[in-house]
Order: C-alpha cells, then sequence, then structure tokens
C-alpha cells in the first residue's frame, strides 16, 4: 500500500510545482514578448516605432489609455467601506520607498558610486514601478483561466483596483522626494570630468531651480501692487515651491476622479453600474483602458532598442543597483507585508491583496524616474540601469512570484 502511495503523493507534489512555476512564469513570457515585439519593431531592420513614434505612444498612454484604465477598474471596484479597508495600500508605497531609499543609502555607501552619482544610486533602488508593470502582469496572470485566484473578471478587476489605488501616493513621491534627489550637484551639470572633482565653491550663475525663489520673493515684497496681486503671487509661489503641476497628472486625476464617483453611492449608479444611464461612458474607458498593456509594452521594449548605451556608472555601480533593486529591496518588502499580516492589517482572506502589495515592493525600477533623471540632466546613466534592470527582472520576478504563490497558496 505504501509503495503505491508514495509515488502518488511525489508525483501530485511535483505536479504542484511545475503548477506553481508555470503560473509565475506564463506572465512574465507574455511580457516579455510583447516588449521583444516593441523592440523589434523599434530596430534599425523595421524601424516603423522610432523615438519620436515612441514618444508619442508613452503620451497617449500617459494622458488617455492609463487614465481611461484606473478611472473605470477603480470606481467599478471601490466604495467608501473599500477605500478605509485598502488603507495599507497607499501606506505600503511609502513603505516601499523608504526601505528601499534606505538599502539603496546602505549599497551606495558601501559601493561609492562615482561622483555625483550618490543619491543618483539611492533613488534607482529606492524607487520602484508601481503601475504600469504591475498592471500588466496581474492582467497577464487573471487571463489565464487555472490562475490561483479564481474568476478572471474580479482577478483583474480588483488587481487592478488596488494598484490604482497607490498610484497617486507614487507620483506624489516621484515628483518630489526624487525629483528634489536627483537634483544637479553644485557644479549645474551631471556632465564633470574626474580631473576636476570635487569643486566646492559654488558657481557664478546659480542653478535654474534656485532662481524663482529670489524673483518669487522680491515680488512678494512689493507694497505698491495690489491685494488681489500680491495673494495670486503667493498662490503662484506655492503651487511652483510644491511642483503640483507636476503631481497633478492625468493617471492621478483619474485616480481621484474615480474615488470620489466610486464613494457616492448616488454617482456610482448614475456611472459605474451596468445599467446606468451614463454607463456609456464607463464601457469606453474600459475599451480604451484596454489598449493600454499593448501600447506600453510596445513603448517599453522599443525604448529598450538603444541598449545600455555610454555610462559613467561603471560595472560596480551597475550590478550593485542591479542587485540591490531586484532582490535585497523585494526581501525587505516581504519582511513588511508579512509582518503587516500578523498584525491584522491586511484584509481577511483576499490573497489578491496581498500579492498586490509584494508586487510593489519587487518591480524594476520606475520608467518614471528615468523621465525625471532625463529632466535632470542623468537621463543617459538613467537609460542605461533602466536597460539592465528590466533585462535581469524578467528573471528575478519569475522566481519571487513563485516564491509569492507558494506562499499566498
Amino acid at each position: 500500500m505504501e509503495m503505491h502511495v508514495s509515488p502518488l503523493l511525489v508525483g501530485n507534489q511535483a505536479e504542484g510545482i511545475f503548477g506553481t512555476i508555470k503560473i509565475a512564469v506564463l506572465p512574465i513570457a507574455k511580457v516579455f514578448t510583447m516588449c521583444f515585439l516593441g523592440f523589434l519593431m523599434a530596430s534599425k531592420y523595421v524601424n516603423i516605432l522610432p523615438a519620436n513614434g515612441r514618444k508619442l505612444l508613452n503620451g497617449l498612454v500617459f494622458t488617455l489609455l492609463l487614465p481611461c484604465l484606473i478611472f473605470s477598474q477603480l470606481g467599478q471596484a471601490i466604495t467608501l467601506e473599500k477605500m478605509i479597508e485598502w488603507w495599507f495600500i497607499p501606506f505600503n508605497v511609502v513603505l516601499a520607498t523608504i526601505s528601499g531609499s534606505l538599502i539603496g543609502l546602505l549599497v551606495a555607501t558601501i559601493v561609492r558610486p562615482p561622483y555625483p552619482f550618490f543619491k543618483f544610486t539611492i533613488i534607482h533602488i529606492g524607487i520602484g514601478n508601481i503601475g504600469n508593470v504591475p498592471l500588466v502582469l496581474i492582467a497577464a496572470l487573471c487571463r489565464d483561466k487555472s490562475n490561483p485566484f479564481g474568476d478572471s473578471d474580479k482577478c483583474s478587476r480588483d488587481g487592478t483596483a488596488y494598484i490604482s489605488f497607490g498610484q497617486w501616493v507614487g507620483a506624489i513621491v516621484l515628483y518630489t522626494y526624487v525629483f528634489h534627489m536627483l537634483a544637479p550637484p553644485a557644479e549645474g551639470t551631471f556632465d564633470i570630468d574626474d580631473a576636476n572633482l570635487p569643486i566646492k565653491n559654488l558657481p557664478n550663475n546659480a542653478a535654474p531651480e534656485q532662481v524663482p525663489l529670489l524673483t518669487q520673493d522680491i515680488t512678494l515684497k512689493d507694497s505698491t501692487a495690489p491685494r488681489k496681486l500680491k495673494i495670486k503671487d503667493l498662490l503662484i509661489f506655492i503651487y511652483n515651491k510644491l511642483k503640483l503641476k507636476q503631481i497633478i497628472q492625468p493617471p492621478i486625476i483619474a485616480s481621484i476622479m474615480a474615488m470620489v464617483i466610486g464613494c457616492v453611492p448616488f454617482l456610482k449608479q448614475l456611472i459605474f453600474t451596468s445599467d446606468a444611464p451614463l454607463f456609456f461612458f464607463t464601457d469606453s474607458c474600459i475599451i480604451l483602458g484596454e489598449a493600454m498593456i499593448p501600447c506600453i509594452l510596445l513603448a517599453l521594449g522599443g525604448n529598450l532598442v538603444d541598449g545600455p548605451g555610454s555610462s559613467k556608472l561603471g560595472f560596480r555601480t551597475t550590478a550593485a543597483i542591479i542587485f540591490g533593486r531586484l532582490l535585497l529591496v523585494p526581501a525587505a518588502g516581504l519582511s513588511i507585508v508579512m509582518l503587516a499580516d500578523k498584525l491584522g492589517f491586511l484584509p481577511q482572506g483576499d490573497q489578491m491583496f496581498r500579492f498586490v502589495l509584494l508586487l510593489q515592493h519587487t518591480m524594476p525600477t520606475s520608467v518614471l524616474s528615468g523621465a525625471v533623471a532625463s529632466l535632470r540632466g542623468c537621463g543617459k546613466e538613467s537609460a542605461a540601469i533602466l536597460f539592465w534592470v528590466h533585462i535581469f527582472a524578467i528573471f528575478s520576478m519569475a522566481g519571487w512570484i513563485v516564491l509569492y504563490i507558494h506562499l499566498l497558496f
């Protein structure tokens, strides 16, 4: 009897392990396939998706397709009770930023990246992609009927809602903390020759971000200006100082609108229910939102066509960023989520909720941090890091997802 049972148990265990690996690897394989097609379309052999085309595609995704996806999925899923129940999602984004930055600080202290890329190293380890890539992974995972989260539609709707609920915090972190940390050094540029390192004296011409402070102070102290003009200048000063223009982006507006409408029963029944008089608008957003995932993956693959490029970071710093971002940060994130679960901060029995929290710690470096780096003058080095991190993330994410599914189920 034992001789018959033992092979059966071993067979079931092997099948279970193979099934877990299949569930974890298939979404990564789908993402990689679509990225490769974007890479192929942008290559010099096909050249259907040149740099200008990718820029337009990124703009279309960011200003229309992604907001439509967030508005439709988050609005249908959220209520006032769920908004209170989901409080740990935005808090987890903040914890991910803090823990990732501390790990980045530790790694940068040990590795000692070339000047002036110390803060750059901290940011590219500490800030992960909590929006686009998780949305793509959830969509690919839920599309498979054998996924462990159950019904495909509910799986996709809940996963998208959870991810979208944390994006507004991520945007605030990106355009305040990251924007400040990636400020150029005292020399005013990241293009510094080794022979001139480091210059202690400030340059005669101040950096651009320092100029508006003096200008606004002079304007506010003008006693001859009318009172209304002073108030207007003060509001403009606060608006510019807090960088609200960078924070209030289309995805954030869509998230806020979805939360406001979703939490008001009358408005939700007017727009988000299937028999609502204005559901045609929501249905249109659903159709447009479905196009976000293939478009963003084609653009991401196309952005990798230039390769790692020339970078001043060196092999040691690049390898340290990859190691810290893809291995150390997810390990710390796993500890944070497990501790929160034991303390009772997470909804009982909602495995998708926990899975999304874990994904927020596991993703490669945020593509939007690369956009901020370009604004600050270190875009070439950021592009090199994004290239290598996303290449190695194909393998690291598969491994972490296997572990997460094993722990959750």
